[in-house]
């Protein structure tokens, strides 16, 4: 970082004297004005078509927490990039101190590091940094010197650009300055940036491998499927899916009709006992698979059946990855669920106390919305996950719509959260009834139970409390 050096900041003691510059706004960018915004997460008055008791935000109160009292001194604005980053800093009357390129190295991130800390030395906690993308190395090394990290959601940062012009210019540069300027004026617009737990941030890793390992296994399966289709469409009425290893491994005993003709009802059975598969007969799978065989091509038959030879062995390894990384979920969710005091419960074991929450819906939930759960932001949550509808009003024009905007993850999780429980729980079922009886759809329902799980799901990490539903049941009574 270049500094400039400036007689007029001669109160400031140390190196931090060092890197204030004479330079205010760069060409092209106007002063900021005094505006005041109160830009809140998902957050609106009339957003309460799900649940009307739900409690106004106290004021004050801001992403991440209430906003400390604390006043920085120094506000950086880091344009993140996948090769280079580029960081503006501001001081507190918003003159610009430096402006540099970083490199993503190593030796680059921690000199950046340094060099910030040298304008606090003995307060890094004086010092804010604004950033779109909210993980990485960049914000982890930061977070280690104990520097404040704010992220911001990128369509805001393009509305605060729109604020310093109204040409649409943009570059890098343009950008560090914006989110550096726009987290010393409108604070509450950012979220403040909290490590998370080491196995939370596994379980996530795990989380999304899991849900990719399931991707591809259903795409090589439904590659297997067409294969199988074109020349041998008798098999797929065992499994027509294509997509369970004991079909796998029939396969491989009659990889074309031609096998089933002198297929012995002892490899059959063999096959149904070491995958543990009762629903079939052994006479049943002979007798669907003597079935006369489909008149193709010459050449078809060896083609498909030199393409499945391939799919066969990577199917086996997705199932097999998939099943370890599923094994390792459920062994950090029971860590998570250790007590660490006696008679007080993880949230981790609240929140799979609650009908319909099992392994994948858990991990996802933990994993996704670790903040807001810690933080027991029940708005955050509701709008993170998709549960809070969009209202827009405008003169004597309402309008409420579903929220498109939110995590898609943690929206499945709340799906099918919602979805097991109306199987499972009575009271979730009458909540479903009640909303379907007043003409609500299916999926609209859902949400509206959805919902209502994540009010008690809070309620019950506050109180620190498993679920009890004879506890509900004489509260609804």
């Amino acid at each position: 970082m270049v500094p400039v050096p400036c007689p007029s900041h001669g109160h400031l003691a140390g190196s931090a004297r060092e890197y204030l510059c004479a330079h205010s706004t760069c060409s092209g960018l106007r002063p900021s004005e005094e505006v005041v915004v109160d830009i809140r997460w998902g957050v609106a008055p009339l957003e309460r078509q799900y649940r009307d008791d739900v409690a106004p935000r106290q004021a004050g109160d801001v992403k991440g927490g209430f906003m400390s009292e604390l006043e920085y001194q120094f506000f950086v604005g880091v344009d993140w990039g996948s090769e280079t980053h580029v960081v503006c800093v501001l001081d507190r009357e918003r003159r610009r101190i430096a402006e540099r390129s970083v490199p993503h190295t190593g030796m680059a991130l921690n000199d950046l590091a340094d060099e910030l800390m040298t304008l606090a030395p003995s307060e890094p906690g004086l010092i804010a940094v604004a950033i779109e993308v909210p993980r990485g190395a960049i914000v982890d090394t930061l977070l280690e010197r104990g520097i404040h990290v704010f992220s911001l959601n990128p369509k805001q940062l393009d509305r605060f650009r729109d604020r310093h012009t109204v040409a649409g210019a943009k570059d890098d540069r343009r950008d560090a300055f914006v989110l550096a300027d726009s987290l010393r004026t409108d604070r509450p617009a950012f979220r403040r940036v909290q490590p998370d737990h080491p196995r939370v941030v596994e379980l996530r890793e795990l989380s999304r491998v899991e849900d990719d390992l399931g991707q591809e296994l259903r795409r090589l399966s439904n590659r297997l499927r067409e294969q199988l289709h074109r020349f041998f469409p008798q098999i797929l009425t065992l499994c027509p899916a294509a997509d369970d290893p004991w079909f796998w491994a029939l396969l491989d005993r009659v990889p074309t009709p031609a096998h089933t003709q002198r297929l012995p009802a002892k490899t059959v059975a063999a096959v149904l006992k070491v995958y543990r598969v009762r629903r079939f007969a052994v006479a049943t799978i002979r007798e669907t698979l003597q079935t006369p065989a489909l008149h193709v091509a010459p050449g078809t038959v060896e083609a498909a059946s030199a393409h499945i030879a391939l799919l066969l062995p990577r199917l086996r390894l997705l199932h097999e990855q998939r099943t370890t990384v599923a094994t390792r979920i459920e062994a950090l969710l029971e860590e998570l669920s250790t007590e660490e005091v006696p008679g007080e419960h993880r949230d981790a074991t609240i929140l799979r106390s609650l009908p319909g929450v099992g392994r994948v819906v858990a991990a996802t939930v933990l994993a996704e919305a670790a903040r807001p759960l810690a933080e027991r932001d029940y708005q955050t949550l509701r709008a993170h996950g998709g549960i809070a509808p969009v209202t827009r009003k405008s003169g004597k024009t309402l309008s409420v719509s579903m929220r498109y905007a939110c995590n898609p993850r943690l929206r499945n999780a709340f799906y099918h959260w919602a979805r097991t429980s109306v199987q499972n729980d009575p009271h979730c079922r009458a909540h479903y009834d009640r909303l379907r009886s007043q003409g609500h759809g299916h999926a609209r329902a859902l949400r509206g139970v959805a919902d209502r799980s994540l009010g008690v799901l809070i309620a019950m990490l506050t109180s620190r409390t498993l679920y009890d539903p004879e506890r509900r049941r004489e509260i609804a009574a």
